[in-house]
This record gives C-alpha cells, sequence and structure tokens, in this order.
C-alpha cells in the first residue's frame, strides 16, 4: 500500500492497511492509523498523528513549522488530525508553536483545496471550511460549522457550533454560536436553515432567536443585555450561547450590523 516512490521515514509508524501515493513523504515519527489515505505528493512531516480513516490530498502538507518569526525550530510540538477527515489538495496544517503544544483537527471535519490551517488552532468535528479559507493561529472552531472559501480568520479568535460564514469575508472578532457572519466582523442574525437542517425544533430556534434579539437588538450596550438575560432561567443550548458571549477572547464579540452594501465597515 506504500507506492514505491514515496519516502517514509524509518521512525513512522505506518498501519499495514494506509496507502501512501506516489512522491509522497513521511519525515519524522509520524503515526498513521488504519486505513489513512495519503495523496500523491503529499508531505507529512514530524510528531503527526492521522486517525482511522482520514484521507490527505494531493500536494498538502501536514505538521509543516509555524510561521512564526519567534519559533524555535527545536521546538516539540504536535499535530493531531482526528477520525474520518477529507483535507483535500495542497491544505496546509502546521504544528503548534509552544513545547507541548498541539494543531488539532477532529472528526469528520472536509477541508477543501488550498485552506491553511497556522499554529495552534483547535478545529471541532464536522465542520465544512471551503477553498482557500486563511485560518491565523491559535484560533479555535466549534463543531457544524461552514467557513464560505476564502474566508481570513485572525489570530486568537473564538468560532462557535452551527455556524455559517459568508466566503470573501474577514473576521478579527468571536463569532458566536448559532450566528450567521458575513463581510468584515459582521453578524447578520442567526443560520436559520442550518439550525433547522440541524434538528432543532421550532421551540428550540424561537428561544435562541429571542436571546439572540435581546442580547444583540434590544438597544441596550452588552453588558446591560447580558444582565437582562440572566433575570431567567435559559436551556442548555441558550445558556451555551450566554456563555459564549459573557466570556469572549481579547479580540472580543462580532456586532450585528445593518445597512446597504455600499457601507463601509470599520
Amino acid at each position: 500500500m506504500i507506492h514505491s516512490t514515496a519516502i517514509v521515514d524509518p521512525s513512522a509508524q505506518i498501519d499495514p492497511s494506509a496507502t501512501i501515493g506516489a512522491y509522497a513523504m513521511i519525515e519524522g515519527p509520524v503515526k498513521l492509523a488504519a486505513n489513512v489515505v495519503i495523496g500523491a505528493h503529499a508531505h507529512v512531516i514530524g510528531d503527526t498523528t492521522i486517525g482511522q480513516g482520514t484521507k490527505i490530498g494531493r500536494a498538502a502538507i501536514i505538521g509543516e513549522l509555524p510561521q512564526d518569526l519567534s519559533f524555535d525550530p527545536a521546538t516539540q510540538s504536535f499535530t493531531i488530525i482526528g477520525e474520518n477527515n477529507v483535507i483535500r489538495e495542497q491544505a496546509t496544517v502546521h504544528r503548534g508553536s509552544k513545547p507541548g503544544s498541539a494543531t488539532r483537527i477532529g472528526d469528520n471535519n472536509f477541508i477543501m483545496a488550498n485552506a491553511h490551517f497556522a499554529h495552534d488552532v483547535q478545529l471541532g468535528d464536522r465542520n465544512v471550511v471551503a477553498n482557500a479559507a486563511l485560518i491565523a493561529g491559535h484560533v479555535h472552531i466549534g463543531n457544524n460549522t461552514f467557513i464560505g472559501g476564502g474566508a481570513v480568520f485572525h489570530q486568537f479568535i473564538r468560532i462557535g457550533d452551527y455556524c455559517v460564514i459568508q466566503g470573501n469575508s474577514g473576521f478579527g472578532k468571536d463569532i458566536p454560536h448559532y450566528c450567521a457572519a458575513q463581510r468584515i466582523n459582521r453578524l447578520t442574525g442567526l443560520n436559520v436553515i442550518g439550525l433547522r437542517r440541524q434538528g432543532f425544533n421550532s421551540a428550540d430556534r424561537a428561544l435562541i432567536k429571542e436571546l439572540f434579539d435581546l442580547i444583540f437588538r434590544s438597544g441596550r450596550n452588552l453588558s446591560q443585555a447580558l444582565a437582562a438575560a440572566r433575570q431567567r432561567e435559559w436551556p442548555p443550548h441558550c445558556e451555551k450561547f450566554l456563555r459564549f458571549i459573557e466570556t469572549p477572547s481579547k479580540r472580543g464579540i462580532c456586532p450585528v450590523r445593518s445597512g446597504s452594501e455600499g457601507e463601509s465597515d470599520e
């Protein structure tokens, strides 16, 4: 299952059922689990673990050094890829930047061609990341989120669960659970179609909308809106939304914005 032109480091641990394509390179103590497929010309580097059933596309690079000018190449850090992911051609995933740190990709993600995951990114499960999306260092992304092609994300921000993010947009602030986002740091509402498709019933969606409107459309500032929201009990899916907003990254939370498409963004 290893092509005759592939180069495999003797320190690598390769399950017998794994497939390694033509001219692929496995460099360092890489671990490939059962039924992993490494495409032609792909390069898997360093202390990288790839879980069962994951497919790495042609010319993808997994486990490369961080693009961080202060990084010491002698640092022991990791790349951990879960199970049943599809990572398409020429995608890049860089390893952690601090001793013992790891860039992590969960399970059942679909990552399209030329997407980039910088050092220390944490991606959850069942996400779709479209072509040429650029995820900077230390970004945390939840589960069941769709990221459009060409979207770009500043380091250290958080993206929640069940979000939908427009392609060719840019974000330097957190995107809460369940939200739709577009352009530059703009929330446009809830991912209503996505929530319906993921099994949230009409009552669940109505409560999420009620809470969203209270936080973002009540005319209060954020701290006032959160205080008002805490005057009552909320079900778990709403509590999850509240906790996300109460514990932002240092970049803050994207606001809800309205106006014409010709309006300039800050």
